[in-house]
């Protein structure tokens, strides 16, 4: 039976997450799991994101209009995705609990970095045909790693050039695909236990209030001003998982 300190961080944990998500449109695997991991192993704080992930994406992914033009462009990107995703969950679970935690803490460092400087990738133009599924494959075994699907595949979307509301639905695309995928590959390497699963459930309600809280406040918050405190305190978040895993004891 889960403990009752572990179910209260997990409730806090994905509301924050979720109110994120309802604010700046993504984050929500990154946030909750940057935040779990300072209580629980990153191994098993994964599988927890499952179910909020998947279903804050379906309606992301399936609105917008593009969908079919959309699945047609990306699928390069999404294929590759898929099989580094299988790949880098092979590799998480013969790597020690801590020292995924670092990476993961290393990563969301560089990505909280990217955002604040707005750093923006070059427009793949030609180069698009081998370029797709390089990233795909980069981005998959990351996410089969760390659990997050943000990195590099934003910042390679945003570089595509496409109308507001299309790269909007191609993020749902990628993430929705990533979260399925992932799905697959941690049941495949025994990563992915029945009461995870349930947690994961259970964690969807408050994802779900935290995303409603985070549209009704999208109106009355500066969204540029929000968006530098928030991944300011990603950073400081990452820098202390990088820390303590580089601290302790047995690495």
């Amino acid at each position: 039976m889960w403990e009752i300190d572990l179910i209260a961080v997990v409730v806090a944990s994905f509301l924050l997450a979720g109110l994120v998500k309802g604010l700046v449109g993504l984050g929500l695997p990154t946030i909750a799991l940057a935040l779990l991991a300072t209580r629980i192993d990153l191994k098993d704080a994964i599988p927890l994101v499952l179910v909020p992930s998947l279903a804050t994406n379906i309606w992301q992914a399936v609105s917008g209009g593009a969908l079919a033009v959309l699945l047609k462009r990306l699928w390069p990107l999404l294929a590759p995705a898929c099989l580094g995703i299988w790949i880098g969950a092979g590799v998480l679970a013969g790597l020690d609990a801590v020292l995924v935690s670092g990476l993961f803490g290393a990563l969301i460092c560089a990505h909280a970095a990217i955002s604040i400087t707005g750093l923006q990738a070059p427009a793949p133009g030609a180069r698009e045909t081998w370029l797709s599924p390089l990233i795909g494959s980069v981005n998959g075994v990351i996410t089969g790693l760390t659990g997050s699907f943000i990195f590099p595949s934003v910042l390679y979307l945003q570089a595509l050039a496409l109308p507001r509301d299309h790269l909007v639905q191609a993020m749902g695309i990628t993430f929705l695909v990533s979260t399925l995928a992932m799905a697959v590959a941690l049941s495949g390497h025994a990563l992915l236990p029945a009461e995870a699963g349930l947690l994961s459930a259970v964690a969807l309600v408050p994802a779900l209030a935290g995303m409603a809280l985070g549209q009704l406040l999208r109106k009355r918050l500066p969204e540029a001003r929000f968006r530098k405190v928030f991944f300011l305190a990603l950073a400081a978040l990452g820098a202390y998982l990088t820390a303590a895993a580089f601290l302790a004891p047995h690495l």
